[in-house]
């Protein structure tokens, strides 16, 4: 029993003195990144945001070879739809007061961007990828994000941008002191 305590004990302290000269030793590593960043334009924004949509897409997405087994990825996507106005498009002669009364022509609601949130989105699962894994999942996204724009369009965003422009200029219209207030749009 002495034996086996006294080759315990032994094998502890020449693998805690292991560590502690290993920790020491060791090779550190460091990153270094560096950025050469430049402000290309800079352009006036009009575009006033009145709703956001949030989708989420499952997306199965195959490819099938002859001489390969079939290689498939499963992504899970949320993406953002913005429905807007552009008010560089408004023009004094959009804007009639008569008295208490004003009357304003609004330039039609529209889609401002269309855009996949990559931080939510994930790669669910893959199967049988191999060197492949990367177009594949790219492919994904833009079939993806193709449909999302399609699902976007066949959507209520403009008639939901144009109500939420209401609920936002008709109060603070009314503020101004106008009794009567009429919006109507292109």
């Amino acid at each position: 029993m002495g034996k086996i305590l006294k080759v315990l004990l032994t094998l502890a302290i020449i693998i805690g003195v292991t560590w502690f000269v290993w920790d020491r030793i060791k090779p550190s590593t460091k990153t270094e990144s560096n950025h050469q960043v430049l402000l290309e334009r800079i352009e006036a924004m009009g575009k006033l945001e009145l709703v956001k949509y949030r989708y989420s897409d499952v997306v199965e997405h195959k490819s099938i070879s002859a001489y390969l087994p079939d290689a498939s990825v499963l992504l899970i996507i949320k993406a953002d739809a913005v429905g807007c106005i552009d008010l560089t498009k408004l023009d004094s002669t959009d804007i009639q007061v008569t008295g208490d009364s004003v009357t304003i022509h609004l330039p039609k609601p529209e889609i401002c961007y269309v855009k996949i949130d990559h931080k939510d989105s994930k790669v669910y699962d893959t199967k049988m990828a191999f060197f492949r894994e990367a177009d594949l999942v790219d492919e994904a996204y833009k079939y993806a994000e193709e449909e999302i724009h399609k699902q976007v369009k066949a959507s209520d965003i403009l008639s939901q941008t144009q109500k939420n422009a209401m609920s936002v200029f008709q109060p603070l219209i009314e503020a101004l002191g106008f009794k009567k207030v009429t919006l109507t749009f292109d």
